[in-house]
């Protein structure tokens, strides 16, 4: 097995690294504290084509493969996970949700703008009651002919209020239960469509996390992603896609904390001796850069597959289950390791902590992970 990086995708890990530090750093710390959406740090990632890096080139993506969407992921990812999970929405669920099921007006209308970042989107599939449990759906599509009549409440939806295009999954066959639901474009501007207050969030407070209402939200069919009551199928195929790219940004996390709390214990002297020089902090910092390491090999385990056109489902997941594992053990270590300055915002490491607690919960929390594991085994 070959585990060598190309030169394209150096090239691609390399341009993250630069923007990330360039232009993510300057700031993070004021827009965590604000909760300020990065505006302009989404629109230049989107002319540099961070935004639809797997959409191909014809709807004016890069045509990349998953194994440089994980590189670039990750190297954003360690500066500003709020920006990494707008990166990763737009990718891995938007643009590869119409991408690979939409049909070619519905590519030609939205992929073009989204791949550029002239526009960005997001993906509605939580509810109130409808979380984990995706097949309760409360969301009603009603077929009305030649639209459907949108009614119901989305939960946790990242990009909320900056997206112009959603992807709403809703139940119109209630008694058909999964087998019933729809995948609806839904575009900000239609009537009957409001958006909820921003949440105060823990972490990733620069994103924009909101609710959703819809009353009466008249949608075209052709607005509709598939055939009648494929939504349920597309949410799941589409999810276990977005798992790669919620690794790799857990990954990321937890490779910028390891490289701050690097940074920290050569600079900082305890009884005459830099800190680094203690075993007890050798000890943490090799138990950290060991679990990052395989938490790495998996998330490109997964990507390859993806790449190869392999089952990923258990690779993305195992990855997912992983990673985001490491992230939250590896940024308290790093905190811990910066004794009272790892608690002070400027050192940065107390955000990334709170920023890996997330990756444990969206796109499916650890629990759900398991059993989509679980599931693969027992076949």
């Amino acid at each position: 097995m070959n585990f060598e990086l190309t030169e394209e995708h150096l090239a691609v890990q390399a341009a993250a690294r630069e923007f990330a530090q360039t232009e993510l750093l300057p700031g993070v710390i004021e827009r965590d504290e604000h909760q300020k959406f990065p505006t302009e740090q989404i629109k230049k990632m989107g002319e540099l084509g961070f935004l639809g890096m797997m959409v191909d080139p014809k709807y004016g993506g890069g045509g990349m493969d998953t194994i440089s969407y994980v590189l670039a992921m990750e190297e954003i990812s360690k500066v500003d996970a709020s920006a990494s999970v707008v990166m990763s929405v737009n990718n891995s669920l938007v643009c590869w949700g119409i991408e690979k099921y939409g049909t070619e007006e519905q590519k030609q209308k939205y992929l073009p703008r989204l791949a550029t970042g002239e526009i960005i989107g997001a993906f509605c599939l939580s509810e109130p009651e409808a979380g984990s449990d995706a097949t309760s759906q409360r969301t009603t599509a009603e077929d009305k002919g030649d639209y459907y009549l949108l009614n119901g409440t989305k939960n946790w939806i990242t990009n909320g209020s900056t997206a112009s295009v959603y992807l709403v999954i809703a139940q119109t066959y209630p008694e058909k239960g999964h087998r019933g639901i729809n995948a609806l474009i839904v575009e900000r501007g239609m009537e009957g469509f409001v958006v909820g207050p921003k949440e105060n969030k823990l972490g990733i407070r620069g994103s924009d996390t909101h609710s959703l209402m819809f009353s009466d939200v008249k949608v075209p069919k052709e607005n509709r992603i598939g055939e009648d009551g494929f939504g349920f199928k597309f949410a799941m195929q589409t999810l276990a896609g977005g798992r790669i790219g919620i690794a790799s940004q857990a990954l990321g996390i937890a490779s910028g904390a390891l490289e701050l709390a690097l940074k920290y214990s050569k600079e900082r002297k305890a009884f005459g001796v830099e800190i680094a020089k203690h075993q007890a902090i050798q000890f943490k910092l090799a138990d950290m850069a060991t679990n990052i390491e395989a938490a790495r090999l998996l998330c490109l385990q997964a990507a390859y597959d993806k790449d190869s056109h392999r089952d990923y489902g258990m690779s993305g997941a195992m990855a997912k289950l992983f990673a985001s594992k490491v992230a939250m053990e590896t940024t308290v270590e790093a905190v811990q390791i910066h004794g009272g300055y790892g608690f002070v915002k400027e050192y940065h490491v107390e955000r990334l902590m709170r920023d890996a607690k997330i990756t444990q919960i969206y796109e499916g929390t650890s629990e759900i992970q398991k059993i989509v594991i679980s599931r693969e085994l027992l076949k």
